[in-house]
């Protein structure tokens, strides 16, 4: 699955520093859901990677996430132990990569389509893995609370959880399928907008 990327130009370094700003100072708008616990909170920064997977090549993507995230520790620090940003990268990776591959094999509205709906699927799948095997255990493990902590905050919104199984089942993965939903509507038209100034 994976796509050969040739050396980066100028030109293309330049729109991927472009965008991994965009999407560095979009993560600072974040909103809880009212369906998950607080620490889980939705942000867009994943817009600007689709757009620039889609424009210049799936590996561009995860390259702005990739920046995106690192922009994040070194300019503002991480309160997770980079946990969080680990977390960000690997989610919103398969995300972008997903869709763009899918994107690329047949560059039309349908496509984008299929990919985006296909990338949401893969991105909640890795994020319920990724949580329940690794990230959320590390994060009690810092924080020095049990991984219980976490469901009982989730069982406080949503009384369909009353373990991590179903905590991983009805907060992670709904959340998950509502962000790509989220991302993958506002990114369609704005993609239409910039994809001639990207291709340039």
């Amino acid at each position: 699955m994976l796509v050969k990327k040739k050396k980066l130009t100028t030109n293309e370094m330049t729109k991927v520093a472009i965008l991994s700003v965009m999407a560095f100072l979009i993560m600072f708008i974040e909103t809880p859901l009212w369906f998950t616990p607080e620490f889980l909170k939705i942000d867009l920064s994943d817009i600007p990677a689709l757009i620039g997977a889609f424009a210049l090549g799936p590996m561009i993507g995860v390259i702005i996430e990739l920046v995106k995230n690192m922009l994040n520790i070194a300019l503002t620090g991480t309160i997770t132990g980079g946990i969080g940003e680990l977390a960000n990268f690997l989610i919103g990776s398969t995300f972008v990569y997903t869709a763009a591959y899918i994107y690329h094999k047949n560059k039309s509205l349908k496509s984008a389509v299929i990919g985006m709906l296909v990338g949401s699927l893969m991105m909640t799948i890795i994020a319920a893995l990724a949580n329940y095997y690794i990230l959320i255990p590390m994060y009690a493990k810092i924080y020095g609370a049990p991984v219980e902590y976490f469901v009982e905050l989730g069982a406080k919104l949503n009384s369909l959880i009353v373990d991590f199984k179903s905590f991983i089942f009805f907060a992670i993965v709904p959340f998950n399928i509502f962000k790509g939903v989220v991302v993958s509507i506002i990114t369609i038209p704005l993609y239409k907008r910039i994809s001639p100034i990207l291709h340039k």
